[in-house]
């Protein structure tokens, strides 16, 4: 269990969906769009930020990524959407579907018992 002392961090599902402007372009187009528009506005407007991406469209009409944020708290958090909503990311090259944010066990902080855990070998 966590120290009672430390705030646990943010986890942030964001569930997204391509648009057909993100979609017309090439490979090379949304990378370069990715890493000259977006990761350089999040670097500047944010620390302790950390993403994981996840490709859904195989399984979702839906949802065709997911985006899984870690912040060190929720001033980080929020300092991320602020800067995500200043690019082209927001509503341009993805529609926003759904955001599900949590702490990890946090039952097991609020109730004082240790988190339940499984491993499968």
């Amino acid at each position: 269990m966590s120290d009672e002392n430390t705030t646990p961090p943010v986890t942030a599902f964001m569930l997204v969906k391509t648009t057909p402007e993100w979609l017309a372009m090439s490979v090379e187009e949304r990378v370069a769009a990715f890493t000259t528009q977006v990761v350089p506005t999040i670097e500047a407007g944010t620390t302790g930020v950390r993403s994981r991406f996840y490709d859904t469209e195989f399984y979702s009409a839906r949802v065709t990524d997911v985006w899984v944020w870690e912040a060190d708290d929720h001033d980080a958090y929020q300092r991320l959407v602020d800067a995500l909503r200043e690019t082209p990311f927001w509503d341009r090259y993805f529609e926003v579907v759904d955001l599900l944010v949590g702490t990890e066990n946090g039952y097991a902080r609020t109730y004082g018992v240790e988190a339940v855990t499984t491993i499968s070998t």
